[in-house]
């Protein structure tokens, strides 16, 4: 069945095609025969109940400078000229994210939107992880110094980053001479009004960062991010490399944990990080990713997404015949 597919993300002329997943969730929508629209989250509109984006007609291909054709702008209603809305532009998670949740949330009963708008905004990845804190790391999430000063006392070594922030931007370590500990954490309280988080270094992080991709609460598959020569991040964005790698007990735990969970919250397409068997983050907003993890595997994760996709739009339909019959 061919579906009418719209897309929110970042500008699509700057994405880097090779490694981007949302390119590679687009380039599989349309062998689909899919139907693609492009828009930006501050293209969002409401009024008379309904919620609309100008968007773009587009059509994508895999050759580097020339990914894209786009047709002429227009409005279009997310809830009644489109099935899927695809949630995809990158954090910050700051109040203009969170408005685009609530307008969401408004369509999510004609539209199925990836990932659930209400469960997206419910599930900040620093945050959510915070109900499965038993796998965790040490955490603290404070705008205290003194709290800050006490947690490093306790743990020796730390690491302190954003609440809210992605892709390893503004990730710092402290080492146990504490450092720039206290200027840090004023520089961390003039820059955002939220608490930051400081979680126990965990020195496996030498040996990697495991990204484990789960479509639908079930494991699609993992890739081992290794920090680049002088760097302790191992995120790709921050010069990290990938490599093979297989689950741990452990980690399957955690996986079985949090799947149902995934599941029942709408969350279709979730990448979890796992350091040394401890979780760190549950990233929800805009997962990466699994085009590296799908060349070392010989998966295809967007292939898996679509059908996870089309797995509810099928649950959706039947229960609309099902409440039609009934009345």
């Amino acid at each position: 069945m061919s579906l009418r597919v719209a897309v929110q993300m970042d500008p699509i002329e700057s994405i880097g095609i090779a490694g981007d997943s949302t390119f590679a969730l687009m380039l599989t929508a349309q062998s689909r025969g899919h139907r693609l629209f492009e828009y930006s989250a501050d293209a969002l509109s409401y009024e008379d109940g309904r919620v609309r984006a100008y968007a773009r007609p587009i059509a994508v291909q895999r050759v580097e400078g020339n990914h894209f054709e786009a047709g002429e702008p227009s409005i279009i209603d997310l809830g009644r000229d489109v099935d899927v809305v695809l949630m995809r532009q990158d954090p910050p998670f700051d109040i203009g994210y969170i408005t685009a949740t609530y307008l969401l949330e408004r369509v999510a009963g004609d539209t199925l939107v990836v990932n659930d708008p209400r469960s997206v905004r419910d599930a900040p990845e620093k945050l959510f992880v915070l109900d499965f804190a038993r796998f965790m790391p040490a955490t603290l999430i404070t705008r205290s110094i003194a709290e800050l000063r006490g947690f490093h006392a306790r743990h020796g070594e730390i690491v302190v980053k954003p609440l809210h922030g992605n892709g390893g931007a503004a990730v710092f370590r402290i080492t146990r001479d504490g450092t720039n500990l206290a200027a840090l954490a004023e520089l961390f309280g003039e820059v955002w009004r939220e608490p930051f988080i400081a979680q126990a270094f965990l020195p496996a992080v030498a040996q990697g960062d495991k990204r484990i991709v789960l479509v639908d609460g079930e494991v699609a598959g993992a890739i081992n991010r290794r920090p680049g020569k002088g760097e302790f991040r191992s995120n790709l964005a921050a010069g990290g490399s990938a490599e093979i790698t297989e689950l741990t007990d452990g980690e399957r735990e955690i996986c079985a944990a949090l799947g149902p969970q995934l599941k029942a919250r709408g969350l279709i397409f979730v990448g979890i990080d796992v350091i040394g068997g401890h979780l760190t983050e549950i990233n929800v907003t805009s997962p990466t990713g699994i085009v590296a993890m799908d060349r070392f595997n010989g998966t295809d994760t967007p292939g898996m997404i679509w059908d996870a996709i089309d797995s509810r739009l099928a649950a959706r339909r039947k229960k609309i015949i099902g409440s039609r019959m009934n009345r």
